[in-house]
């Protein structure tokens, strides 16, 4: 069925009916500068298959040799996560036979990950807590990419042909398990997205990956399936590949649970496969059969050794470990002197760290408060993206506040070089200087407008002088308009009060 047909149950009878169980497995990309086995960058958006040597295009006799900056990496995130660190792990060929894996195996870890038996706690937006057992993070390579041309989704089902781009097979990934999730009921898609959101914000806080959802360098897998109330075991499950947005896992979640909640109840079975998730209406597609692990027929990878990290040199990176996004919250918390409901606001929207690091660039925390959760708020929402991936740095908006408190700007105009600053079209003060919006200071510029505003409008004139002065609010309105909004209000004012008792 395609998804404009497919049978939905209605939410609240999928919850009476059935326990949803979760797993999720997040894959992340590592911020080193060369991939996993080998010396060719990482960097993002470069031109097609220009990244690649014979090691990671899998070559006969090419020989890989692991990143030592990405072992360390993913040693950090297993502490991070309250895991155990493996003292001895190993790498294995997971064998799939797929155009976009040159090598036709991946290099992974599949007995003996590196992290294992750990947990992360969450708190939903309501502040209740949460906690989200660990299974594993593991090592591995990525895979290239397909492009798919001719069809209407951008997927292989009616291309006309496929272009592989391998600049991103090999780049190091980290991918980081749970343990089933169960219990949450109703409240599974606010689980699987407060998880993701605070896996993303802690991975920053250590500096392995920039966590770009929109470009790919974080993915999550969404497994989910239904037991009836009475069911002692899990049901079948899918696995909902690749949602690349924080919105996005909370709707995969939901919209599985009534597909399959509908199926069910009409006494079908569910297909274990993966799934495609659509991001133009929430709906996910069936992809293909969903492989076993012996499928992949694991074998260890014979051209590399065990990974034995010193227990010293893990207990060194233990102390390098950063102060952690939700303590770093708690502190920021008592500093701003916020309640715990704005501050879950503020945690809701994803605007804590946005906020702390325009504080950090020169502006008050006030102002970028009121930035960030408005005007900036109301932007994101427009344009359809999280608050965090709005193209726009904390640095140019503190640089815009500190131009509106210098007086330079006024608050519209600051908003609208905020506007030009997301459209790309550069830093705040070149574009301040492009388009001539710094506010207007002469005096003599702004007699002249409010002169012709006072003898456009005789009637507010004479309300002012008969001791009516909220009248003159149109009267700096309309040269506010004359201006272009370049005006300083309180001097219009000023201005238009002298000129009237002068008169």
């Amino acid at each position: 069925m395609t998804s404009a047909t497919t049978e939905l149950l209605d939410y609240d009878q999928v919850i009476a009916d059935f326990d949803p169980v979760m797993g999720l497995e997040v894959h992340v990309e590592l911020g080193t500068e060369t991939k996993m086995f080998c010396g060719c960058p990482t960097a993002f958006g470069a031109e097609p298959n220009t990244q690649v040597c014979p090691v990671c295009l899998g070559f006969p006799g090419s020989l890989p040799v692991a990143n030592g900056k990405a072992i360390e990496s993913a040693i950090r995130i297993g502490l991070a996560l309250n895991c155990s660190i493996r003292p001895s792990s190993l790498f294995a060929r997971k064998n799939y036979f797929y155009p976009d894996q040159p090598k036709n195996y991946q290099i992974s870890q599949y007995d003996d990950p590196i992290a294992y038996d750990g947990h992360l706690d969450v708190v939903l937006p309501d502040g209740t807590p949460w906690r989200v057992d660990i299974e594993r993070a593991h090592m591995e390579e990525d895979t290239g990419k397909s492009l798919h041309i001719g069809g209407a989704t951008g997927r292989i089902h009616g291309a006309s042909h496929s272009l592989l781009d391998y600049n991103r097979a090999g780049v190091p990934l980290v991918e980081i398990v749970t343990k089933p999730i169960v219990g949450a009921g109703e409240r599974a898609p606010e689980v699987a997205r407060a998880y993701v959101t605070a896996l993303r914000d802690l991975l920053k806080a250590l500096g392995v990956s920039d966590v770009r959802m929109d470009q790919g360098s974080m993915r999550c897998d969404v497994n989910l399936s239904l037991m009836a109330k009475d069911a002692a075991e899990f049901g079948t499950r899918t696995e909902t590949k690749n949602v690349n947005s924080l919105k996005s896992v909370e709707v995969a979640v939901r919209y599985e649970m009534s597909r399959q909640g509908a199926i069910l109840t009409d006494g079908g079975e569910i297909v274990q496969e993966t799934r495609h998730f659509h991001e133009t209406d929430g709906t996910t597609s069936a992809g293909r059969r969903k492989e076993t692990a012996e499928d992949y027929r694991y074998f260890p990878e014979p051209d590399l050794p065990p990974v034995q990290p010193a227990a010293e040199w893990v207990e060194e990176l233990r102390g390098t470990l950063p102060e952690l996004p939700w303590v770093r919250r708690a502190r920021i918390q008592e500093e701003w002197g916020v309640s715990d409901e704005v501050m879950r606001d503020l945690v809701n929207v994803g605007a804590v760290d946005l906020i702390i690091a325009t504080t950090d660039a020169g502006a008050k925390a006030d102002a970028a408060r009121s930035w960030w959760v408005s005007f900036l708020a109301q932007q994101a929402n427009a344009r359809g993206t999280e608050l965090a991936d709005l193209p726009i740095t904390p640095a140019q908006v503190a640089t815009i506040i500190g131009l509106v408190d210098e007086g330079k700007l006024t608050t519209k105009l600051g908003q609208q070089v905020a506007v030009a600053v997301l459209d790309g079209e550069g830093e705040p003060e070149q574009i301040v200087a492009d388009r001539g919006l710094e506010v207007v200071r002469d005096d003599s510029a702004l007699q002249k407008a409010v002169d012709d505003a006072l003898a456009a409008n005789p009637d507010i004139v004479e309300k002012i002088k008969g001791g009516k002065v909220k009248a003159a609010g149109k009267i700096v309105g309309d040269v506010m308009k004359a201006t272009r909004g370049q005006a300083d209000a309180a001097r219009v004012q000023e201005l238009v009060l002298a000129a009237v008792n002068a008169g």
